[in-house]
């Protein structure tokens, strides 16, 4: 089962999907920073952890769900945490990411 971030109207037995939520991704290069980006990230705006890919050579990827503002405003506070403590690699905030990418995605942490 994917876990899937949108919200949903019921009309009748059909549920349609209103507005799918935007995806926040920060990598860095080693644990530390991630945890850090990931803190940060869920104490400065009001997203939710969805997990968190270990890509290999150190690098970690910490993604967020939540409205587009929220999902900014978190990955910009995270990426400047991680950099504090450890290599940022990458940050990237998609508004609205198509329903396929969806099946790529971790499920939520929780």
């Amino acid at each position: 089962m994917l876990f899937l971030c949108a919200r949903f109207l019921s009309i009748g037995n059909i549920e349609v999907v209103m507005q799918q939520e935007a995806l926040g991704m920060v990598e860095t290069k080693g644990l530390v920073s991630a945890i850090e980006a990931a803190d940060t990230m869920v104490k400065s705006a009001n997203v939710t952890l969805v997990g968190y890919e270990k890509i290999g050579s150190g690098l970690v990827t910490v993604m967020v769900r939540g409205d587009v503002g929220a999902v900014k405003a978190a990955t910009d506070a995270g990426s400047a945490a991680a950099s504090k403590v450890g290599e940022l690699v990458s940050v990237h905030v998609i508004p609205r990411p198509h329903i396929e990418v969806e099946k790529i995605l971790p499920k939520a942490i929780g």
